[in-house]
């Protein structure tokens, strides 16, 4: 696969969203990302920024959490908007590329009281403009979760365009040079999301054939076993560790840093 197939995400929609949806990492990283957003109650009075909203599983995810919350996905494949409106219909998902300055609507900028920013980041070169640009949208001092990465690649990460994987420290000085003031970077994870992705690794270039049931029906059925037991064993995951190779860092929004 070249680089211009791999940054490709209305075929990567179109091809792994059933994959995606069952993955228990997505599932783990959810219930993280709740808690550190430190939602209360219905959700009244938030609003909710998804950078890189995906497919709208984390929409989902939120809304049925949060259900007075208001939503704004924004998602840089057509086809990744077109599903998260069928999933959350009383968000709005926006399809736009936050590597480009665009102007933001008025009635959009400032509007995110919190916003959250899950497995993006590993996806570009340079995830400083991205941030400085999601910033646009935010209100001053909102709050911003955000996921990534850590722990070595595999061959599937590459597949799917992983550029980095990132330490709590990298992270911390890319939110500062981004406009945000970070509050907290950590790992998770420990230990069956390391384990789950050691599978990973270990399964190589064959685990792009297993999620694709049309190429490999008996493979797929082996992965979709695999993560019926890893969202059992992901209840266990400590949500604090040192040797976790899921990164987690909250932040506030600073404007007058992100000023261009």
């Amino acid at each position: 696969m070249n680089d211009l197939q791999r940054d490709d995400w209305n075929h990567h929609w179109d091809e792994y969203s059933a994959d995606a949806s069952r993955n228990p990492a997505q599932e783990y990283r959810r219930e993280v990302i709740l808690k550190l957003l430190g939602l209360r109650g219905s959700g009244a009075g938030v609003r909710l920024l998804d950078i890189g909203s995906g497919q709208g599983d984390m929409a989902a995810y939120i809304r049925a959490k949060a259900p007075s919350a208001e939503i704004l996905g924004l998602e840089l494949s057509q086809s990744g908007v077109e599903i998260s409106r069928k999933k959350v219909h009383d968000a709005r998902f926006v399809q736009c590329n936050l590597l480009e300055r665009a102007r933001v609507p008025e009635n959009l900028r400032g509007w995110a009281t919190h916003a959250i920013c899950s497995e993006v980041i590993e996806h570009v070169d340079d995830p400083v403009p991205l941030l400085k640009n999601a910033g646009d949208y935010m209100h001053p001092d909102c709050l911003l979760v955000l996921t990534a990465p850590g722990g070595p690649m595999s061959a599937f990460d590459k597949h799917i365009g992983h550029r980095n994987h990132f330490t709590p420290s990298a992270i911390s000085e890319l939110l500062r040079h981004a406009g945000y003031s970070p509050e907290y970077a950590g790992k998770a994870g420990f230990p069956f999301f390391n384990v789950y992705r050691w599978m990973i690794i270990l399964r190589g270039k064959k685990l792009i054939e297993d999620v694709s049931a049309e190429r490999n029906p008996s493979g797929s059925r082996l992965a979709r076993f695999a993560m019926v037991i890893f969202h059992m064993l992901f209840r266990m995951n400590l949500q604090s560790s040192p040797w976790g190779w899921q990164m987690v860092a909250r932040a506030r929004f600073i404007p007058n840093t992100n000023h261009r």
